[in-house]
């Protein structure tokens, strides 16, 4: 795990930037805190900055470069399958000189060129220059668990794997991009790819293979796409096979996710999908395992924490329990520096639990298991079970997830940066009525699986834990895994509250106490309800001249806000004065 970036230049005898490279590593370097480095090649230069997990020695050290083949690679993430590519490569005549990953895909890309990321198993965005040729290919994974920002501009291209990177480097149009604006205040604070919030900045969708020629030609090619078609045989399938074939498949994810030459751990809410993260450890044997519990001050009568639930797993396997409580003090000192590490403004409320779990993590471990991708995948989340019926699906759906309409949104914006059309709205219908979803559950897995999910909690994990030098995986986003559940057909999910067939498969593993408790979530009550010394940080925010000179929020509106911030809350029970306060926030401190 770690963070790459790069400058390509397009023109006869350009030359790359350096001193470019130089700013946008040394802005990543909680992301790589063991190496950095920086490879020139004329017109081509990458950089990366290392987190040490698999090949600890200098021999895997990066930017790599293969003077034989004429590649050289700039790669974050990690291949689980690698041994055995790195056995099928050996027979096909090639020669080592490490024992990681990276070497791996340097010359799988050799062997089998624009074919090879369908052979990888695991997270990652790579750069990757073929010398002869003078082609770029920037290439992300199926479910952008790593992230790819790029900038272009009229004779270059950068590429980073964070936004601010990307903004160290200088020249980025920093305009707010009005429909990814939209996107923000509609879709509690998702913006797809390839927009960020900024004009000058995108993002490179996931599952997607970028080949940029000598001349800047630009050629993209999508390399693998979730399908919720299903055989007549799955269709019938009886529950209990669906739930073996889940746990075997399971099983096989979190097995995957141990490969790394230092300790794994496991961040444990005490939720469902972490516990079974832990069970299947276990199952594994192995021994010592270390487990990362948070907790906050109680707000409204409200508790912030689950630890009760925690607990009762740590003590069940015995692991090596962590749990760290943050005093309401402590979590608004860090909030700022939270904000910073997000590459694009996120609205969760689990971000600084996120945060700072890591921060405490990162202090005895390098690498972490994590649940996140569960609710997407197997149905776990509130909305999908009232779209079972839905005659109109995206009506449903935005009616259940959506922040505000279009015509609610005229409100709260100044007139100057509404879209001119209902661009969330528009987005969804479109990603409905693709082909490979006819159920309308299905059609909201799939948008939330390759959408949501890649734009706000696997987001949120990377810029948490990165910002400490911590590595998190994500079993549940295991491509076989999901491939597996999109044959599933709905109503096995939604059993029992949602996530049916996923707790059916946890009773054989985990207590039933964890199974059946209500569904859980990062509490940060503070947060929800925003007053006293929180209150005073949003009014300052938006009140701001930095605020008043940007001018995105209409005066009655804010007024409002900060009037009853209780009386103005989203579907999803989130503070809409925090929203707004957020994204002032973000832009500040990423000094746009």
């Amino acid at each position: 795990m770690c963070g790459i970036c790069g400058e390509i230049r397009f023109g006869h005898g350009a030359m790359a930037s350096t001193a470019a490279i130089e700013r946008m590593a040394d802005c990543m370097a909680p992301r790589g805190p063991d190496g950095a480095g920086v490879v020139m090649r004329g017109r081509v230069a990458f950089g990366h900055r290392r987190l040490k997990i698999i090949d600890l020695s200098e021999a895997a050290a990066q930017p790599f470069v293969d003077t034989h083949l004429g590649l050289t690679i700039a790669f974050n993430g990690c291949i689980y399958n690698y041994p055995e590519l790195r056995k099928e490569l050996e027979a096909k005549g090639h020669v080592f000189a490490s024992t990681g990953d990276t070497e791996v895909i340097v010359k799988a890309w050799r062997e089998w060129g624009t074919e090879a990321p369908k052979r990888f198993l695991g997270m990652f965005a790579f750069a990757i220059f073929d010398r002869d040729s003078g082609r770029v290919a920037l290439v992300r994974d199926r479910f952008g668990i790593k992230p790819l920002y790029y900038a272009r501009g009229k004779d270059w291209l950068r590429f980073a794997s964070t936004l601010p990177a990307l903004l160290a480097a200088g020249d980025v149009d920093t305009e707010i991009d009005r429909v990814a604006l939209h996107h923000y205040m509609s879709w509690h604070a998702v913006v797809p790819s390839p927009r960020t919030i900024l004009s000058g900045v995108r993002k490179l969708p996931p599952a997607t293979i970028r080949v940029i020629e000598a001349d800047g030609a630009i050629t993209d090619s999508v390399y693998w796409e979730p399908s919720f078609e299903r055989s007549a045989e799955d269709a019938e399938r009886p529950a209990e096979e669906w739930n073996e074939l889940v746990l075997e498949s399971l099983r096989t994810a979190v097995r995957r996710r141990m490969v790394a030459d230092v300790p794994v751990g496991v961040l444990l809410s005490g939720g469902v999908d972490s516990s079974l993260i832990v069970g299947l450890l276990a199952e594994e044997g192995q021994e010592g395992l270390a487990t990362y519990s948070i907790g906050f001050e109680e707000a409204h009568g409200e508790k912030g924490d689950e630890f009760q639930y925690s607990d009762l797993i740590a003590r069940h396997y015995g692991t090596k329990h962590h749990k760290i409580f943050i005093p309401s003090e402590e979590m608004r000192e860090n909030l700022p520096n939270a904000i910073a590490a997000q590459s694009e403004p996120m609205v969760s409320y689990d971000n600084i639990g996120f945060y700072l779990l890591s921060r405490e993590v990162s202090k005895t471990i390098k690498v972490v298991q994590s649940g996140q991708g569960a609710d997407e995948v197997f149905g776990g989340y509130h909305w999908y079970p009232p779209m079972a019926d839905a005659n109109d699906p995206a009506e449903a759906y935005a009616d259940a997830f959506f922040d505000r309409d279009h015509g609610r949104l005229a409100t709260h914006l100044a007139p100057e940066w509404l879209a001119d059309r209902d661009a969330s709205r528009e987005y969804v219908e479109e990603h409905f009525a693709r082909p490979g979803a006819d159920d309308p559950v299905d059609k909201a897995l799939r948008l939330d699986t390759n959408v949501m999910l890649v734009d706000d909690p696997v987001k949120r994990v990377d810029n948490m834990t990165m910002a400490w030098g911590l590595e998190a995986r994500v079993p549940f986003l295991d491509h076989e895994l999901v491939e597996l559940a999109g044959r599933i057909p709905a109503r096995h999910k939604l059993a029992h509250g949602g996530k049916g067939v996923l707790k059916e498969a946890a009773r054989k593993v985990i207590p039933v106490e964890v199974i059946d408790r209500p569904k859980g979530y990062f509490p940060v009550p503070a947060l929800k309800y925003v007053d006293g010394p929180y209150l005073d940080m949003c009014r300052d925010a938006l009140t701001s001249q930095a605020a008043r000179d940007r001018g995105l929020f209409r005066k009655d509106y804010l007024d409002a806000l900060f009037a009853d911030p209780p009386a103005h809350v989203t579907k999803l029970r989130g503070s809409e004065l925090w929203q707004v306060a957020l994204l002032e926030l973000w832009l500040q401190q990423q000094g746009i």
